[in-house]
């Protein structure tokens, strides 16, 4: 009887934490949010609309970049000029090939923001872009490349678990 107790204990102590993993969360997401949860878009963003004359602004505080559900992609608004993803030479080390999109879902197998691995494709995380990064799992978490159409040099890796996104340039393979 003691054994079947002892056993018992221990299975419970095995199975109880496994009920708060996975539920795709983080500060920065998690399904509950109209946003994460798995949730991969079709397509990436389409160009800013920024009017002519109207002067841009460059918050400190911004959004969590972000997908809807519905895919519209939250926080890539600022244009063409903004200056947080100013590069001189656009694609100095070559251009991602690895395809684009949610058909093309690429694992995180190591590295940081400044450096990483997606499944042999080396890319590093925009500067500006670093907090939004805190939440990734460095050697597990699924990325999903898209082009971005306003900030050349860049483009966008998706992280479905959590729902966000953020600017990367590739650095080879």
């Amino acid at each position: 009887m003691k054994n079947t107790i002892g056993l018992l204990a221990i299975c419970l102590m095995l199975v109880v934490p496994s009920f708060g993993q996975g539920r795709g969360g983080g500060q920065h997401g998690g399904g509950g949010h109209g946003f994460g949860g798995g949730h991969i878009p079709e397509r990436g963003p389409a160009p800013a609309r920024i009017q002519p004359g109207r002067e841009q602004r460059w918050a400190e505080h911004r959004e969590v970049p972000h997908v809807e559900n519905d895919g519209r992609w939250m926080g890539h608004d600022s244009g063409r000029n903004d200056p947080h993803y100013h590069v001189d030479r656009p694609f100095d080390r070559g251009r991602f090939d690895g395809g684009f999109g949610r058909d093309h879902v690429l694992r995180l197998r190591g590295g940081n923001r400044e450096r990483f691995d997606l499944d042999g494709f080396f890319f590093g995380v925009a500067p500006y872009d670093y907090s939004y990064v805190d939440d990734w799992q460095w050697d597990s978490d699924n990325i999903v490349i898209y082009e971005d159409p306003d900030h050349e040099g860049w483009y966008l890796a998706y992280n479905p678990r959590l729902g966000t996104y953020v600017h990367v340039t590739y650095m080879g393979s």
